[in-house]
């Protein structure tokens, strides 16, 4: 089969007088390498996005990580300076696409900003600079170069009977931290698959999916070409798309004999 289309999720940014739409690298080798499928970038233009035309045409959704948060705005809480930066364009796109993307069932691969997107988009809510919460630890890469700063330093916990753990095994792992916002009340629709050592929810899971739908808290997409279990996680996204893509073909056959 062909690399099935994934829509992958962009930051807007400021460069010049110019305002881009883009994702970082990493995540767009991680899903052609490791997922085998084809990126496509989704711009972050809300409203003025056909959403369901889109969901039409791509078999896969990946949100992926990024400096800002998720403005509190959408989770009943108010914004402070401290808690940015923000990408109201965003949200305007990720949340939605989120929801539309549950609703019909296609696979869906929400990494850092993304399970915070994907637990605010299905009714959930955010803890914010949770280093500073009694009892947490500090979820922060280090400053410098970014092997160290996205470095495998902390363990999690995968529960038993989970997707995640039909992928990686129950029990422990090892991943990489680099976020200052985490889940605090999960959606009504989620369940938690991971947990860190302080309790902090590392993944999450759409209950009775209708499609591999799932949200990481750490980066799999940097150390997909090295370490295994990101490696799996990805191909596993990968194996739900091709499904999902096998599955399409065959209804429009179906539908034209």
């Amino acid at each position: 089969m062909s690399q099935p289309l994934v829509a992958v999720t962009t930051d807007t940014r400021q460069i010049d007088p110019y305002v881009w739409h883009a994702t970082p690298q990493q995540y767009l080798d991680a899903a052609v390498s490791a997922a085998g499928v084809f990126p496509v970038l989704v711009p972050s233009l809300g409203e003025h996005l056909d959403l369901d035309a889109l969901l039409d045409r791509v078999d896969g959704v990946m949100v992926t990580g990024s400096r800002s948060n998720v403005h509190p705005s959408h989770y009943g809480q108010e914004a402070t300076e401290a808690n940015g930066p923000y990408d109201p364009a965003r949200d305007a796109t990720t949340l939605p696409l989120i929801r539309k993307a549950v609703e019909c069932g296609i696979p869906l691969l929400a990494i850092c900003r993304g399970i915070q997107e994907m637990n605010v988009a299905l009714g959930g809510t955010l803890a914010s600079e949770i280093q500073e919460i009694e009892g947490r630890s500090d979820h922060r890469g280090p400053e410098g170069p970014l092997d160290e700063r996205f470095a495998i330093r902390h363990p999690v916990t995968i529960k038993p009977g989970s997707c995640l753990a039909g992928v990686l095994g129950a029990g422990e792992i090892m991943v990489n931290s680099v976020h200052r916002q985490a889940v605090d009340r999960l959606g009504p629709v989620l369940q938690v698959e991971a947990v860190a050592p302080d309790g902090t929810v590392e993944a999450v899971s759409v209950r009775g999916a209708r499609a591999f739908a799932v949200g990481v808290q750490w980066h799999p997409e940097y150390w997909a070409r090295s370490d295994d279990n990101s490696r799996k996680l990805f191909a596993a996204f990968g194996d739900a798309v091709r499904a999902h893509a096998h599955d399409r073909a065959a209804s429009q056959r179906a539908a034209a004999e």
